[in-house]
């Protein structure tokens, strides 16, 4: 029987950006955390930072999605401290730059095993005991790329992030009598570290600032929705604006704009 006093949420990629915003604003509502990433002492200075601000728990498990191995390690590392996860966000993510034969395969296959294998699997493996215990739930981060036209450049982003958003319908739709929600999370363009490592910061910078959000307000919306059993929410009014637009235009029309305008925020010559 687990002797959890507080709820704990397990936030994947929480070094920087929207997983490092989730974090802080779970631990302000009083979730303990396990935090996991790459970089060790970016995690463990934000556990630190998190425990001594909100008065949490904050476990750190250093793993790299990329390895197909890391979701059960993870798992197992769960089992081994007794920790029961009652909400997952899987919010690890990155673009790659350039058009799809740009890249080599092995970009590719590391990009799917971290935007797509991973969650699927944490998911899969996590999900059972959220629904023996009637409650938990499931927050993937997912992107408003995944309700627009495919752009040219970073060619598997949307399509990765459009499987998520799917996924969490169907999630929602199969464990609303369960007592788990699931949503996915579909922000624009966001204040993070997302476009230093895709390399397209200074192109992205030249966007409006009405575009722009940051990364607390997206954190906050998210949960929000969660809480709410919303299965998907797209963060902000302009956001949501362009997505009613995307749905209404033909298609032909839809191609022809996401054509012209892939240059302004996607790197087609993968550096």
């Amino acid at each position: 029987m687990s002797t959890q006093i507080r709820p704990i949420a397990m936030v994947t990629g929480a070094s920087a950006g929207i997983g490092e915003a989730i974090a802080s604003a779970l631990a302000a509502r009083g979730y303990d955390l396990v935090l996991t990433a790459r970089r060790g002492m970016r995690l463990k200075a934000l556990a630190e930072r998190l425990q001594h601000a909100s008065g949490i728990t904050a476990h750190v498990l250093v793993e790299d999605l990329a390895d197909p191995l890391a979701p059960r390690r993870l798992v197992d590392a769960l089992e081994e401290r007794a920790l029961d996860i009652d909400l997952l966000v899987n919010n690890a993510g990155y673009g790659v730059p350039g058009r799809f034969e740009q890249p080599s395969w092995g970009s590719h296959a590391a990009f799917l095993q971290v935007l797509l294998h991973a969650p699927t699997e944490l998911t899969y493996r996590l999900l059972p005991a959220m629904q023996q215990r009637h409650r938990g739930g499931i927050l993937n981060v997912a992107s408003l790329a995944g309700h627009l036209p495919g752009s040219v450049g970073h060619t598997l982003y949307a399509a990765v992030k459009a499987y998520m958003i799917r996924f969490s319908q169907s999630l929602a739709l199969e464990n609303r009598d369960r007592g788990v929600h699931a949503c996915a999370l579909c922000p624009g363009f966001t204040y993070s570290e997302f476009h230093d490592v895709t390399g397209t910061r200074e192109r992205v910078s030249r966007m409006p600032k009405w575009m722009w959000m940051d990364a607390d307000t997206v954190a906050r919306q998210g949960l929000d929705a969660l809480e709410r059993g919303d299965a998907v929410h797209v963060t902000g009014r302009v956001n949501r604006m362009i997505k009613a637009l995307s749905d209404i235009l033909p298609d032909r029309i839809a191609l022809r704009l996401a054509a012209s305008q892939s240059s302004r925020y996607r790197d087609l010559d993968g550096g």
